[in-house]
């Protein structure tokens, strides 16, 4: 039976917070069992059945999660734009990935993920071990694949809890997207603790930054 990689993401659509990419090794029977538990697209989830199921996925299947918390995101994204971050994210997981299926003595055929992009931008991404293997780009594979669904399980999980660990760092309830209240709650974080620490945590690129008190960023 052949194994095979999904990967998503997390964060991407949230102003506060990290961007964290997750991959799943899976296969048939393996998919048979995460669908068992109640595993579909982490947007169709509450935040509590997000934790419960990240944990039974990384019990029956071989996980990797890589965090790429805002001060790194802020730097890297100077350099390239969103998808090539993206892809160099995917990239590193499936890497991840491919090294502890090799430890094991697993094989594994391919890897899928949602299309961001270039398609190229992935696969030029993908060092030496990756290039051995079929990648697949297809758009909403979190809602077509079970693999891909877990890995958006594994990656909202790992982001609400690095959201969780700002919340208590700072004593300030951090929210999720990027809506009105998070442009509210911003403004009330800059207050406190100065536009400077933004970059510490938030994505400091987003449009929502412009809308931040009237200050320069």
């Amino acid at each position: 039976m052949e194994n095979y990689i999904g990967v998503d993401e997390s964060g991407k659509g949230d102003f506060f917070g990290p961007l964290v990419i997750a991959g799943v090794v899976s296969n048939e029977n393996l998919n048979k069992e995460l669908e068992k538990f109640g595993v579909k697209d982490s947007k169709k989830l509450s935040d509590k059945r997000v934790f419960e199921l990240s944990e039974k996925i990384k019990e029956v299947c071989i996980v990797n999660v890589v965090v790429i918390k805002p001060k790194r995101y802020n730097e890297l994204t100077e350099k390239l734009n969103l998808n090539k971050l993206l892809a160099w994210g995917h990239a590193r997981v499936i890497e991840n990935l491919l090294k502890e299926i090799e430890k094991v003595g697993f094989k594994c055929s391919s890897a899928i993920s949602d299309q961001f992009g270039d398609e190229n931008y992935l696969l030029n991404s993908l060092m030496q071990m990756g290039k051995k293997i079929n990648l697949i780009q297809t758009p909403k594979a979190d809602e077509t694949d079970i693999a891909v669904a877990s890995a958006s399980i594994l990656a909202r999980a790992e982001f609400l809890k690095q959201l969780k660990i700002l919340s208590e760092k700072y004593g300030m309830n951090f929210p999720k997207g990027a809506g009105q209240n998070v442009i509210n709650f911003a403004n009330e974080f800059v207050k406190k603790f100065g536009k400077d620490e933004l970059k510490n945590v938030a994505k400091i690129h987003f449009k929502t930054k412009k809308q931040i008190l009237s200050q320069s960023f």
